[in-house]
């Protein structure tokens, strides 16, 4: 037994050494741009040999196998290598095995120039979610109002609208689910800025487009702001609140298969007891009234797709006196009733490789102004203005990608307006269907390279003309958290209808936009640096048909487009989120602009009224978890913007504008302050989540201008204030059935 134990010991030994004699050994080294990659997984495929490689890329491992065999490499930021290699007796050296890299959504580089997006998350230029439009102090939770505190976007009041880089409030358009919202704000009077009509809790994400924005949208000399709704609720809900403003309330029902779900709300607004209690600016002698009512229903279907509606509706009333102007009365009157609905329908479904969005919207808006004069007590007969408009958006748009980070859309939309309006003897039907048709590609050549090239071509049956206008951005990754991006686009826009009020031979407005973007992102931190350039050709010009006054603007006739001006600029974006300061989220925003035009009734070409030189932002959130309150403060300044008094007059058979009275208007400043109470945050049993605000606008009272108005002949004005100078809020929201202690938090409410 012994011998054969020292039989079976030899023949072991011997079996051990041959075949550790007959290890072969394999390397090489893995390569990408002839530098060295570590951490690559190299592996003989069907077997358990292989190896990682080092800081320098090299690779050696050894494997007793025979014969023909393959070599895999594998590495998350690269393509998987399969290499075929015969092994005999002999060591295999490979030398450089060059790798590609692998083109990810997740890691590949974004076009981002003149956009700031909150929707996506993967994209490093996210910044306003929103919660952050909720809690940015002085922005009222209206998503208008907080885009004053990012770059590009002027502090303008008097009048509604985002006024982006020299641009008109009218220039820059509004998007739900890709389709246009013709009346997103209220209606109003003149002097007094119409608020957002839509709650901002629809929308769960923004993307903000201040130039160099997407051949899908188009009628925008400036910029756009893309909203996208929200899909499917988390769970049920029911929501109620109450202040000395408003009272409000609604629910979202969401059902039991988790696939269908639909929502109610009605507010009412009344600013009487406000009126008493703060001194205003404004003599409103029928204090402003709302109510606000919408509805919507979303629908998941068994293969993903999404139909979503909602449906809005607004009554609005509100009267003002003021001092008159003109002789032979004291005081100036203007009572407004205004009405306004909007629908909007979506659907979007993937066929395979290809994506459908296609929508539709219905919007109606009626403003009834009745003028009037007050002397000695006694009121005139009133003069009526009435319009009245219906508006129809359709849109369809077919994408197909082509890889991960590579597609090609296209598609077509009509928008038709309807207008009438009636004034004194002056009846006016305005109609004008805009077709248009689009097609874009997004371009991944590598996750550091990407381009983005678009064409849109539109025509208006009431201009009887038609436009081309391409669109091309390129993004470049620069350094692992350094990105940059370039863009360019011709962006067509009708003249606006109110200034068509006579026979002309007008056409396409047009601007031309150059953007360029560097940005420095990195988790809790971004760093964005832009500057542009905007050149305007083919602007309406325009002649006073009736002088303004203290009652209405002045009313413009369009005589042609031999408008033109440009705009550019430098601006800077800094965000810290809880990085540098534990619980702080701030950022700063400062935007020079240089901008001059030659347009409606502009005598020369002169700096815009709507523009400022300078726009500093500051804004910071602290949540102070152990008190359960969220701290918000902000800070907006504007550099004092021009005013002119510009009046008309027929010279040899030629309209010629003059200007009577020119000046600037002082600095703009406003420090707001807000506090938010959640007593129940953070309690596990609670059903209800109430929220307590205290928000305080323009907190050190500065005495804000607007502009002036002036009277008939020029020689007396009067300045075109806010309706208070300090505005304090105080509200209850009580959420029930759903626990907001998570978004809360981490949104430093």
């Amino acid at each position: 037994m012994k011998a054969q134990g020292h039989k079976i010991f030899f023949l072991i030994a011997l079996l051990s050494f041959s075949i550790g004699y007959s290890q072969i050994k394999i390397s090489g080294k893995v390569t990408f741009k002839n530098k060295g990659i570590n951490e690559v997984n190299i592996t003989l495929k069907d077997t358990y040999d292989g190896a990682t490689t080092d800081a320098q890329g090299n690779f050696s491992f050894e494997t007793p196998e025979k014969g023909s065999h393959i070599l895999t490499f594998t590495h998350p930021k690269y393509e998987e290598i399969n290499k075929t290699i015969v092994i005999d007796n002999q060591d295999v050296l490979l030398g450089n095995v060059e790798i590609k890299e692998q083109v990810s959504e997740i890691d590949a580089i974004v076009v981002s120039a003149g956009s700031i997006e909150a929707s996506d998350k993967k994209r490093a230029s996210a910044l306003l979610t929103p919660t952050d439009i909720y809690t940015i102090a002085g922005a009222d939770a209206q998503v208008s109002s907080a885009l004053n505190y990012l770059p590009g976007v002027q502090k303008v009041g008097g009048t509604e609208g985002v006024f982006i880089r020299g641009g008109t409030g009218t220039e820059a358009k509004i998007f739900m689910d890709g389709i246009l919202i013709n009346n997103y704000f209220s209606n109003s009077v003149a002097g007094i800025a119409g608020r957002d009509q839509f709650n901002t809790s629809i929308f769960k994400g923004n993307v903000f487009s201040s130039g160099g924005y997407s051949a899908l949208y188009g009628q925008a000399l400036s910029g756009a702001v893309l909203l996208e709704s929200v899909d499917l609720p988390d769970q049920t809900s029911y929501d109620f609140s109450v202040s000395p403003i408003f009272l409000g309330g609604g629910f979202q029902k969401l059902t039991n298969d988790n696939r269908h779900s639909y929502g109610v709300s009605l507010n009412y607004s009344d600013l009487n007891l406000m009126q008493k209690v703060f001194n205003y600016n404004t003599n409103f002698v029928d204090s402003p009234k709302g109510l606000n009512g919408n509805f919507n229903f979303r629908i998941k279907t068994k293969s993903g797709g999404f139909i979503k509606y909602y449906g809005m509706y607004t009554g609005n009333n509100m009267g003002v006196k003021s001092e008159s102007l003109e002789p032979g009365s004291d005081f100036s009157l203007v009572r407004l009733k205004g009405k306004s609905t909007y629908h909007n329908l979506t659907f979007r479904q993937k066929f395979g490789k290809y994506l459908l969005n296609v929508g539709s919207s219905y919007a109606f808006n009626r403003s009834d102004l009745n003028f009037s004069t007050e002397t000695n007590n006694v009121e005139s007969d009133k003069t009526r203005l009435l319009t009245e408009g219906n508006y129809i958006n359709l849109k369809a748009v077919l994408e197909r990608k082509i890889n991960r980070i590579s597609a090609i859309r296209g598609g077509f939309e009509l928008n038709n307006a309807d207008e009438k309006l009636n004034f004194e003897e002056v009846r006016k039907h305005y109609r004008d269907l805009i077709s248009s048709a689009f097609v874009e590609t997004d371009l991944g050549f590598s996750n550091a390279l990407s381009a983005k090239i678009g064409v849109r071509a539109e025509n208006s049956s009431y201009l009887g003309k038609n436009n081309i206008a391409p669109r091309f951005a390129l993004a470049y990754r620069l350094a692992k958290n350094w990105t940059s991006s370039l863009a360019y686009g011709i962006f067509y826009q009708n003249p606006e209808s109110k200034y068509i009020n006579g026979p002309a031979n007008l056409g396409f407005q047009k601007s031309e936009h150059y953007v360029l973007q560097v940005q420095r992102s990195s988790e809790g931190r971004s760093l964005r640096l832009e500057a542009f350039y905007k050149k305007y050709d083919q602007l309406i010009k325009t002649y006073n048909i009736i002088p303004g006054n203290s009652q209405q603007q002045q009313v413009q006739t369009a005589l042609n487009n031999d408008g033109y001006g440009y705009a550019k600029g430098i601006e800077v974006f800094w965000r810290d989120n809880n990085k540098t300061f534990k619980n702080i989220d701030y950022w700063v925003s400062y935007s020079y602009l240089d901008t001059k035009r030659d347009f409606l009734n502009y005598p020369v070409s002169m700096k815009p009224n709507f523009a400022a030189e300078h726009t500093l932002s500051v804004v910071v959130k602290r949540f102070i978890p152990e008190w359960k309150v969220g701290a918000n403060l902000s800070y907006l300044y504007t550099k004092g913007r021009p005013y002119y008094d510009i009046a008309s007059r027929w010279e040899d058979g030629k309209a010629v504008n003059y200007t009577r009275n020119e000046g600037k208007l002082k600095d703009y400043n406003s420090f707001n302050l807000s506090f938010n109470y959640l007593p129940n945050i953070g309690k596990k049993d609670a059903k209800v989540f109430p929220i307590f605000v205290l928000s305080i606008s323009n907190i050190l009272g500065s005495k804000n201008v607007y502009g002036y108005n002036f009277s008939t002949d020029g020689s007396r004005s009067s300045a075109v204030l806010p309706p208070v100078n300090t505005f304090v809020f105080v509200g209850a929201f009580f959420i029930f059935g759903v626990d907001k202690t998570e978004d809360v938090i981490n949104s430093n409410l």
